[in-house]
C-alpha cells in the first residue's frame, strides 16, 4: 500500500498517522519526490482502513499494490534511484550512460592494469573483472581467488576506476572489502541466504537475472537486498536461455523498458553473456543503449584467444573503442567520462 501525501503536509498529523501505522507493526518507507511525498506501508495491510486514511487533510490519495516486491516498486518510489559508487564520483542511474569493462578473469598484473588502463581511455567509468569464477565444470579454471581480488585493487589504485567482482559465497566476504560493486552472478540469483547477507551491506549489489528467471523473480532478488536495508542494487539483463542455439543466451531486450516501468532501480546490459560471440557485443550494445538500458557491463581482454575464459565474447580494447564510440553516438548527452584521479 503506498499513502500519497499533499505537498507540504502537516508535521504534527504526519507524526500521528505513522505513530498510528507503526503501532500496528506496518514498516513505513518515506520518498520524497520531485512531484511528490509517498509513503510505503510495508507489511500486513489487510487491517489497515484506507477511507480513514484517504480522509486525513495530508493524504491525497492511498492505493493497494499488488505486486509482492515493494521496495523495488516503482509505485514506492516513482523516481530513478542514482547509486553512488565508490569514492570518486561514480554514479548509475539518473540519465547518465555507464561503461563497465574488464576482463572475465583476472589472470595476472601485467593483464589486468593493461585492459584497465585501455577501457578507461575509451570511457569506461567501472572495471570488471572475475576472481571467483563459477564454471560449468569442476575442471575448467576457477579464477585467482582472493589473489585475483589482489589485483584488481591494484588496478584500482592505478587507475582510479572503481572495481566490480562476483561473490560466490557468503565466507569470502571478507575479501570484498575494497571491491566496490559486488556483483551477484546468473547462478547465484536465486540464492536467497547469500542476497540477505548482502543486504546487511551498505554497498552496491549488481544483481544478475538468472538464465531461466522472470522479471518478476529478478524483482523479488532485489527485494530479498533491499528488505535488508542495502538500497543499492543495480540491476542486470544477461540474456536467458532458450531454445535458440546460434547464440549462448538470447538478449531479452524487451526487459529494458519493462523493468523501467516496473522499477526505480538502475538496468544495465551485459552483451558478452548474451550473445557469447564478440563481434554480437557491438550491436547488442547499441540496442541496449537505445532502448534505456543505465550503462552496459562488456568483457574485455588484451589477447582474447589466449584468455583463460570466454575469450570468443570478449573484445579486444580496440574493439571497445568502437563500442563506446557507437554508445556516444546515440546518447551524446547521456555518456560522460570517468572522473579523473
Amino acid at each position: 500500500m503506498v499513502v500519497i501525501l499533499k505537498n507540504s503536509p502537516d508535521e504534527k498529523q504526519l507524526s500521528q498517522l505513522t505513530d498510528w501505522l507503526e503501532g500496528m507493526d506496518i514498516r513505513i518507507q518515506r520518498t520524497v519526490g520531485v512531484q511528490q511525498t509517498i509513503l510505503g506501508l510495508i507489511g500486513d495491510t489487510t487491517r489497515v482502513d484506507i477511507d480513514l486514511i484517504r480522509a486525513l487533510d495530508i493524504v491525497a490519495d492511498v492505493r493497494r499494490i499488488a505486486e509482492p516486491y515493494k521496495s523495488a516498486n516503482r509505485k514506492f518510489h516513482p523516481d530513478d534511484t542514482i547509486i553512488s559508487v565508490g569514492a570518486g564520483g561514480v554514479t548509475v542511474g539518473g540519465g547518465e550512460f555507464r561503461l563497465i569493462a574488464g576482463p572475465c578473469s583476472v589472470e595476472s598484473e601485467e593483464q589486468i592494469i593493461c585492459v584497465a588502463k585501455r577501457v578507461k581511455a575509451a570511457g569506461a567509468t567501472m572495471l570488471r573483472g572475475g576472481a571467483f569464477k563459477p564454471r560449468t565444470s569442476p575442471y575448467a579454471f576457477q579464477g585467482l581467488q582472493a589473489d585475483g581480488i589482489r589485483l584488481l585493487v591494484e588496478a584500482k589504485k592505478e587507475t582510479g576506476l572503481p572495481v566490480v567482482s562476483e561473490i560466490m559465497n557468503a565466507s569470502h566476504l571478507d575479501l570484498f572489502e575494497e571491491v566496490d560493486v559486488i556483483q551477484v552472478g546468473a547462478r547465484n540469483m536465486q540464492n536467497f541466504e547469500l542476497l540477505k547477507v548482502l543486504g546487511m551491506l551498505n554497498k552496491p549489489i549488481l544483481l544478475k537475472r538468472g538464465l531461466a528467471n522472470t522479471l518478476e523473480e529478478l524483482l523479488m532478488s532485489a527485494e530479498y537486498i533491499m528488505a535488508g536495508g542495502n538500497k543499492n542494487v543495480i540491476l542486470c539483463e544477461r540474456g536467458i536461455r532458450t531454445f535458440e542455439t546460434q547464440t549462448r543466451n538470447t538478449l531479452d531486450i524487451s526487459a529494458v523498458p519493462v523493468l523501467k516501468s516496473l522499477t526505480h532501480l538502475p538496468v544495465v546490459v551485459d552483451p558478452s553473456h548474451s550473445g557469447g560471440l564478440a563481434r554480437l557485443v557491438k550491436p547488442l550494445s547499441l540496442a541496449s543503449a537505445a532502448i534505456g538500458a543505465d550503462g552496459l557491463i562488456i568483457e574485455v581482454h588484451n589477447d582474447p584467444a589466449h584468455a583463460l575464459c570466454d575469450g570468443p565474447q570478449s573484445l579486444t580494447p580496440e574493439a571497445f573503442e568502437d563500442v563506446a564510440a557507437g554508445v556516444r553516438a546515440i546518447l551524446p548527452h547521456a555518456y560522460r567520462e570517468a572522473p579523473q584521479v
